[in-house]
């Protein structure tokens, strides 16, 4: 099976789906592997690195696609009319995608997958079972972006995070709330409190307070008699009355806080709005908010994809793509998530690449097969309205 790793042509993406270390690790279960000149650039894999692993080096794309079994993407591809090259016109017909393509946000794109007779996967359907948590991208690529989430906060943030007792007087520690307790929320709390902050966390789910405790933070509760969650884990939209009673509980909070991280994300929905300008007029001048979740819709109404922007005193940042910005160990665990995928398809033995169809993993992960598109997005849940596009990143 020969396998191509492309260079992302997204904006702002750095990172790429493929790391000498799995590259060493696929050709010994028998692929041969492409690697177009400068895909690792961004995320400082050269060249030459990937030669070592024993990858083959293609000048450019269409070098890299058009033999290619097996295509590994970190974002899904362009197409022409969205100002790039026409990727999926590179691949040849019957050829496999694999990476995270936004299978909520883009419709046509599956049609597009289906119509050039692809099998597409989408990693950001990955079942949430013990067999599959090694294959988990949303989960390896949250983990970064909830300590970066805090990095960038620390980083702007006018003050220090730890107390700190000096011959001139005590500085007191930062005080942070982050808003949703999933896989970035949860290292944004562990990262805030090894920098010495005082924190605490809000999250619809009470199954996830022992979690929030046992990090050192303070949960924070609106009771409830719905269900807070999902069977995958996710979390639910909430009623009315639960959103009044949260809003109030968590407006009471941001005035005394220092930094809001907001996670809070719905899969197939746009971002609960958690923080409200009214909310931050009453936050503490020099305040800080870090939103997450700005390209879907966001969870503060005054976030603004792509922008860092100062509101009554407040410092909100709306950094896009936050894996992308430390995209080396992002590249290197979403590249260990497609080996762990990609491993069970190989023999053991012989070598030889074979797809179990039956496989739940597959099952669930499959957006198009033979020219049909297997698993449509449920109805009424496209793109979000808000302020971006999605890109498949983070959850809650």
């Amino acid at each position: 099976m020969k396998i191509a790793i492309v260079r992302e042509r997204r904006r702002g993406e750095l990172r790429v789906a493929a790391s000498p270390d799995t590259v060493k690790k696929l050709t010994r279960l028998g692929a041969e592997v492409i690697v177009e000149t400068g895909a690792g650039e961004g995320a400082a894999f050269p060249d030459e690195a990937f030669v070592e692993a024993g990858a083959t080096i293609a000048e450019e794309e269409k070098a890299a696609l058009e033999e290619a079994d097996i295509v590994l993407k970190v974002q899904r591809p362009l197409a022409a009319a969205e100002g790039g090259p026409d990727e999926l016109a590179l691949m040849k017909p019957g050829a496999i995608l694999i990476g995270l393509l936004a299978p909520y946000a883009d419709h046509g794109a599956a049609e597009a997958y289906a119509e050039r007779r692809l099998t597409a996967f989408a990693l950001e359907l990955m079942p949430r079972i013990s067999r599959a948590q090694s294959m988990d991208a949303l989960s390896s690529q949250s983990n970064l972006t909830g300590y970066q989430a805090v990095i960038d906060a620390a980083a702007v943030f006018g003050s220090v995070m730890p107390m700190m007792m000096t011959a001139a007087g005590t500085v007191p520690p930062a005080r942070v709330l982050v808003l949703g307790a999933g896989v970035a929320g949860l290292q944004a709390i562990a990262t805030a409190r090894r920098l010495g902050a005082v924190v605490s966390a809000f999250d619809v789910r009470p199954a996830v307070k022992e979690e929030v405790e046992s990090l050192g933070a303070v949960f924070i509760e609106v009771e409830s008699a719905e269900a807070a969650e999902t069977k995958g884990g996710y979390a639910r939209e909430m009623s009315a009355d639960y959103r009044r009673r949260q809003t109030e509980r968590v407006h009471e909070m941001l005035k005394t806080q220092d930094i809001a991280i907001c996670t809070a994300l719905i899969p197939g929905r746009p971002a609960p709005v958690l923080i409200t300008g009214a909310m931050v007029r009453d936050m503490k001048p020099g305040s800080v908010i870090v939103d997450l979740a700005v390209n879907e819709g966001g969870n503060c109404e005054l976030s603004e994809p792509g922008k860092v922007v100062r509101k009554h005193g407040v410092t909100i940042l709306g950094h896009e793509n936050v894996p992308s910005r430390v995209a080396t160990d992002a590249s290197a665990l979403y590249a260990r998530n497609l080996l762990n995928f990609l491993t069970p398809f190989f023999d053991a033995e012989t070598g030889e690449f074979k797809i179990d169809w039956e496989d739940e993993i597959v099952k669930q992960t499959l957006l198009t097969r033979d020219g049909a598109i297997v698993r449509p997005a449920p109805a009424g849940k496209g793109a979000p309205t808000g302020k971006g596009a999605p890109t498949g990143k983070g959850e809650s």
